[in-house]
This record gives C-alpha cells, structure tokens and sequence, in this order.
C-alpha cells in the first residue's frame, strides 16, 4: 500500500489513460469524470479515452458534443459511447489497454477489458475513484490495494477528500484566476446577466443560487424570504426543486410550472428559473450569487473554490448514512468559525438536510453571520488548495509506479 506519493518532475512521457463512467446519480459521476478527463489531458497532457454509457448527459455539461456519436474528440478528449454489451474481444491489442485505467465510482470494468488488461506486456495502473467523503477513516482506504483474484493485476481505490492523506478534490489550475478576473470585471458581470436576460439585482440585495434535489425544507425557507426585511433574490437551475418554486407561487399567482425563462415575485422574493447550463455557466452562477445552495459532489466541491457561504444537500443514502458524512464535511470546513457561526452553519445544514426529522432551517439565524461565514469561505479555499488537487496527486501516483 502507498501511503504518500514523491512528486517527481513531470514525465516526458504521454501517458494514456481510459476513464470509465456509468452515470447513476444524475449529472454527478459525468461532470466529475469530465473534468477530470479534461484536466489530465490539458494540463498533464495525458491521451485520454472518456467511456460513458449518457451521452446525453455529457452533452448538457459539454457545448460541443453530439449525444449522437459513439466516437468523437472533444476539448482533447476522445470521447466513447460506454456500450455494455460490447468489449467482446478480450485482446488487449484490439481493445488498446492504456497506461492508467480509472474506473469511476466502483462501475466495474467489462470482464473481457481486465482479461486484455492482464495480457498487456508492460504494467498498468489500475485505479477505482471513489465518492468524495470526509471522514476521518477516508485517509486509512485511500491508496489502499486489492489485487485481482484471477490475474496479476492490483486495483488502488483513489479517495477524495478535505484534508491531508487523502487525493484532494478536482480544480483546474487556472480557476482562481478566472473567478477572479470575473468578479473583477463588471462589463463580465454585465454581460453574463444579460446572457440570462436578467436584470442586474439592487445592490441592495442578497442573491442566493438554489442547485437541489426536492427537499421538504423549501417551502419553510421560501416563507421567510418571502416574508424578510431586505430583499432576496432567488436565482433557480431548472432541476429538481423546481416543481416546489412552482407550487409555492402557485399559491398567489396561478403559477403551474417553473420552467426556465420564467419569474415570480412576492414581496420581498424575486425567483428567477435559469436554464441548465455547462459547468463554466455554473461557476459564473456561483460567482455572482452571495450565498449557494448546492448538492450532490461536484457542485459541493465548486462551491467551495467559488469563495462564496454555502449549504449543501447532501445526496441521502439508505439508514441516514450520508449524515455523518455532512457533519464530516461541516466539521472540516468550519473548523476555522467562533462557535456561534459554527454552530449556526451546523443548525441549519442539519435543518436543510433532515426536516420534517429534524428543526426547520431558520434563515434569520444563518445569515446574520454573513461576513463570517464569507471570511471562512476564503481562507478554506486557502487551506483545500495547500493540500493539492485531485488530478495533481492522482498524475504524481501514477507517475511514481509506471515511472
């Protein structure tokens, strides 16, 4: 087992890699797996075949792609319809076994690609990307090896995580640079609301993105929007959620639908629906937003380098599993706060999670600590950044075993 990895110089050689995705949660495992694609190709330069079973998913998180071609190269990217039955052929020199083989989110690789795998003349790495977690155990699994029970090939479960001795979480090295010249620039800020054919919000206003699965929560918190001193304005991702905004304001105007392109208005809340958008749409959203609602894992982790407060509605597993990864995750991020912001941003993180089980969220005691909550959220994008991302340590372990 490796518990650490030497960064070496970057290697001359071209490494290739096939990434493996099965889309189950959503948009989830494919935008991960497409950044990470996108960045082991563009900035470690590594040749990369991306197999997906949704090319229709893809196309949404990638402008460009036709959900109608099996084969086809996009952002340096070869890019392959993941057909189940197929990989028939287990000859490794007809199914061209790469250098790395990532298969994501535990979906197993095709029987005849591991038996072509095992035939390869010169050694493979062989890696299983696991769900992001914070967990304290997280660092005792990660790099931790399993070798096959038929072939001579070991399979390393590559964890992410929030803190040292784990893998990190994915960030392009050029992120903070752009998050930075967008908030820098208001022609950009301008330009992108009017992208939206929206109109730029008083100053005066707190703007909250809203990224959700269907929580039973919304309605409590629309209540106090609706009903607070200063105006909010509620900008929503056409998703899951939307059928509550809908029903809300279904209430007073009549309204069947929320579709994207559609407002409501109630006193103090202005809703706007905005349509799906790429992944570089949706860091903009997050830029220009003070508060963010997000959910699942990639959205989690961009909230994060958005610098920006959040909550997270974490994705619910069978017997309340996923709540000691939330307090896991609040533990890590919020260990900076003085108690009272640490154990608001715990309340209601709990609230927006657990209700009708557990309180209902109350806003008024989350958001009067604001600057807080925006201080912390700058300086644990410093902390998350010191350890390394993702895509840098998984390049530093596969050059320091394929070296």
């Amino acid at each position: 087992m490796y518990s650490s990895y030497i960064f070496l110089p970057q290697s001359t050689h071209r490494f290739t890699c096939d990434i493996f995705c099965r889309v189950i949660n959503n948009f989830g495992d494919a935008s991960v797996c497409w950044r990470l694609a996108q960045q082991l190709a563009n900035e470690y330069n590594w040749q990369i075949r991306l197999f997906i079973d949704e090319l229709t998913i893809l196309a949404q998180l990638a402008p460009g792609l036709d959900a109608g071609r099996k084969q086809q190269v996009l952002s340096n990217v070869s890019i392959e319809y993941w057909d189940h039955s197929a990989f028939i052929e287990p000859s490794a020199k007809v199914l061209n076994i790469a250098d790395v083989i990532i298969e994501a989110f535990a979906c197993d690789l095709p029987a005849p690609y591991i038996a072509a795998m095992a035939q390869r003349l010169s050694p493979v790495a062989w890696i299983n990307l696991e769900y992001l977690s914070s967990e304290d155990w997280v660092s005792d699994f990660h790099l931790r090896q399993s070798p096959h029970p038929r072939y001579a090939l070991t399979k390393t479960f590559f964890f992410p995580g929030l803190y040292a001795q784990t893998g990190g979480v994915l960030c392009e090295k050029n992120l903070n640079a752009q998050r930075r010249a967008f908030i820098e620039s208001t022609t950009e800020q301008a330009c992108w609301w009017t992208s939206l054919g929206l109109p730029q919000p008083d100053p005066a206003a707190t703007v909250v993105s809203l990224f959700s699965y269907e929580n039973s929560a919304i309605n409590v918190l629309l209540e106090q929007w609706r009903d607070a001193t200063n105006p909010l304005v509620l900008l929503v991702p056409q998703g899951k959620i939307s059928g509550s905004i809908a029903r809300f304001f279904g209430r007073s105007m009549g309204l069947r639908a929320f579709s994207a392109g559609m407002s409501a208005s109630v006193c103090s809340l202005s809703a706007y629906s905005l349509p799906f958008t790429d992944q570089i749409g949706y860091d903009k959203l997050l830029w220009s937003s003070h508060i963010n609602f997000v959910r699942g894992e990639d959205s989690f982790v961009r909230a994060q380098w958005a610098r920006k407060p959040f909550v997270w509605h974490i994705y619910a597993q069978a017997d309340n599993a996923h709540l000691p990864k939330l307090d896991a995750a609040l533990a890590n991020i919020s260990s900076a706060l003085k108690p009272p912001a640490r154990d608001a941003l715990t309340r209601f993180s709990n609230a927006w999670n657990s209700y009708p089980a557990h309180s209902p969220p109350d806003w008024l005691d989350f958001i009067r600590h604001r600057e807080a909550f925006e201080e912390n959220a700058n300086s644990w994008a410093n902390k998350l950044a010191s350890i390394g991302d993702l895509a840098q340590h998984l390049a530093a372990f596969v050059q320091n075993i394929l070296k």
